[in-house]
């Protein structure tokens, strides 16, 4: 009996105990004494994920964007090649160069640069030699353009100068204007000739024709012009004379005379 009595003591206190938080909530407090607040976090328990991006497989979903290109910088442009004045070669004064071959044949031109102060051979568009000049000094300039060989002279003497020599002479004017060989100081400094070196002079000279043409250039960047040949004057074929033919005169018989009539 007593074993009864203490279980249901135990469970009238584990009754008391389970009930007090709900009663102190239900049963308002004695007048004059207020509860303290007490703050309660709230807790969200598996709330929905928001998220400003549209779904893949929304149907009505903004299209993509569509990002254009910057367009391409312009190119800059490739800076100015500047121009190089003087021989491109390394000769010096009075020095050349020349082909020996065995037959020289075929069209040859003949270049002279003045500012430059060279001359170049040509013979079948290949290049045959290259040499230092000396051309005209200031106040005698060497005239440019396109000229041809007048006279060939291998012992010349100036008629103009003191009888200078000017050994291997190719006239190009009638007014004192030639190729020979010459003393080369490395700059402009004859008289308007084009002076060359003697062995130069000499080999030129033994390759070369009457009427042969010879360019003479400022420089490589105003070439000369061709003048357009003139034209050919039509000549008419002369008339020939028309000659009458001879016709001999008519020769009219006498008459003979009546012959008497016989009775």
């Amino acid at each position: 009996m007593k074993f009864l009595a203490i279980i249901r003591t135990l469970k009238a206190v584990t009754m008391l105990a389970v009930a007090a938080p709900v009663l102190a909530q239900v049963v308002p407090p004695p007048t004059g004494q207020m509860p303290a607040p007490t703050t309660v976090e709230p807790q969200i328990v598996n709330a929905p994920v928001l998220s400003s991006e549209p779904a893949v497989n929304e149907p009505f979903a903004s299209p993509p964007e569509i990002i254009t290109p910057a367009p391409a910088p312009a190119p800059t442009p490739a800076p100015k090649t500047a121009v190089k004045k003087g021989p491109i070669d390394s000769l010096k004064p009075g020095q050349f160069v020349w082909e020996k071959r065995d037959i020289y044949e075929g069209p040859m031109k003949i270049v002279a640069v003045l500012d430059i102060q060279r001359i170049y051979v040509f013979q079948n568009d290949k290049l045959l030699g290259f040499s230092t000049i000396s051309s005209g000094k200031k106040g005698k300039e060497t005239p440019t353009g396109i000229f041809n060989i007048l006279q060939k002279n291998i012992d010349h003497k100036s008629n103009l100068y003191s009888n200078a020599p000017m050994p291997y002479m190719q006239r190009l004017t009638w007014d004192g204007i030639a190729m020979h060989g010459g003393h080369l100081p490395g700059y402009p400094a004859s008289h308007g000739c084009i002076r060359l070196p003697h062995a130069f002079a000499k080999a030129l000279f033994g390759v070369t024709a009457m009427n042969q043409e010879v360019v003479v250039l400022k420089n490589t960047a105003t070439p000369i012009k061709r003048p357009e040949p003139k034209p050919v004057p039509e000549i008419e074929p002369p008339i020939a004379p028309t000659v009458e033919p001879v016709v001999d005169p008519l020769v009219t018989p006498p008459a003979s005379p009546p012959k008497p009539i016989k009775s």
